[in-house]
Formats: C-alpha cells, structure tokens, sequence
C-alpha cells in the first residue's frame, strides 16, 4: 500500500501544466498559438458582421423605402453615403443607384445593377469567411511541422548518444513532436467548423436581404414604367378634322 502510495504521489508531482504542455511544443507551437488568437478574432468579427440587424438595420430600411417611394434618387444615394447608415445593404443600394442614374438606359437595368452590386458585397463577406478556412488549413500543417521537426531531434539524440540513449534526453524531443500536432488539430477543428457555420449563415441572410432589396427595387420599377425610354418620341394626340 505505500508502495502504491509513493508511486501515486510520484506521478502527481510529474504531471505538467497547461502551460509546461505549450511550452513544450517550441517555436512552433507558439505560431500556432498566435495563429489560434487571430482565428478567434475573425471568428468574433465575423458574428457580429453577419447578423441582420447590421446587413439591413429596420431604421434605413424605412428611411430608404420612404425616399424611394417618392422617387427621390439623389437623397436616396446621399442617404446610402452616409456613414451612420453603412451596411450590407447601403452599399448595395449606393453602388447600384449610382450606375443607373448614370446609364443612358436609367432604371430599367434596376435589376441588373443589384444583383452584381449583391453578389460584390456577397463575395466581399465570403473573402473573410475564406481566412477562417485557410487557418483551418494551416493549423494542422503547422503541427505535422513540429511532429517532424521533434522526430528529426529524437533521432539526433539517437545518433548522438553513446550506446542506449537515456530515455529524458529523448523526452523534449517526442513532446514537441506530440503537442505540436495536438495543438494544430484543436486550432483546425474549431475553424473548420466556424467557417461552415458561417459560410451558410452568409447565405441564409443574403437570401433575406435580397427579399428586402426586390421590395425597395419596385417602387424604382414602377416609376420607371411610367417614363418613355430615351429616344422614344411621345405619343401624340389626333387632331380633329385631321384626314384619316
């Protein structure tokens, strides 16, 4: 019994820490670490990017429904350039607003110029959703690094020795090579998650935003129906006693 005892309170006294454990995964664990800090703060950044109180807050909504009713373009795009009222869909609107009322054509590209202005803005959240996914990719290539880079140095202890190397001399060595692959796959695993769960959620909630966009569009649509297209010379009246 206090054999077993003493090897109890051996091992206890052996045991590492949270922080002996990173410590002994080097120089690369530390990367994979820091990479680790910098995934958390897109991760967080993007929450609270891809929500859709900030893609398209209710309040400019109703303050660009309410001018787009009217068939205010200007105070709209100056409504949109505000910087109080950035958002997913400000930039949408702005981009396309401003193409239109520069074409020859006006309006009637409405639909054209939001899809492409939805899709740039689509494709602008997914490029930092895609830096998620190349920590993820990263990660674990950082600790098959160290894994080698351990083995590498347990052999050179090896090689070194002479005759049975002693087995604490090979312990630093297998440690970097063990947590350094531990420590790249708890860093990918999560990432690899966050950026799914977010990569759909972009698409769920651009989904939304173009329901919104198609409401605000037709009020610019049936404004734009009632005008003559350019070049096209109005209808005019028959004159009585006109020959027919």
């Amino acid at each position: 019994m206090n054999r077993m005892l003493i090897a109890a309170n051996t091992d206890a006294e052996g045991g590492k820490t949270l922080l002996e454990y990173i410590q002994s995964g080097g120089g690369i664990g530390y990367v994979i670490i820091a990479l680790s800090l910098f995934a958390v703060g897109l991760i967080v950044a993007q929450l609270v990017r891809v929500r859709m109180e900030r893609m398209a807050p209710r309040d400019f909504v109703l303050g660009l429904d309410s001018r787009l009713r009217k068939g205010d373009v200007k105070g709209a795009i100056e409504f949109c350039s505000q910087p109080d009222n950035e958002s997913f869909l400000s930039r949408v609107f702005r981009s396309a607003l401003t193409r239109c009322a520069r074409s020859p054509f006006g309006f009637l590209e409405l639909k054209g110029a939001l899809e492409e202005s939805g899709q740039m803005e689509v494709s602008r959240l997914q490029r930092s959703n895609d830096t998620i996914g190349v920590v993820a990719s990263i990660a674990p290539m950082l600790g098959l690094l160290g894994t080698v880079v351990g083995m590498v140095g347990a052999f050179d202890t090896l090689s070194a020795a002479e005759g049975v190397a002693k087995p604490d001399r090979l312990a630093g060595s297998i440690s970097t090579a063990l947590m350094t692959t531990v420590m790249g796959l708890l860093v990918a695993i999560p990432c690899t998650a966050a950026y799914a769960y977010l990569r759909g959620r972009i698409d769920t909630l651009a989904s939304k935003v173009a329901e919104v966009t198609e409401e605000l569009a037709q009020h610019l649509d049936q404004n734009a129906a009632r005008k003559p297209r350019p070049g096209t010379p109005p209808a005019q009246a028959p004159q009585r006693g006109a020959p027919r």
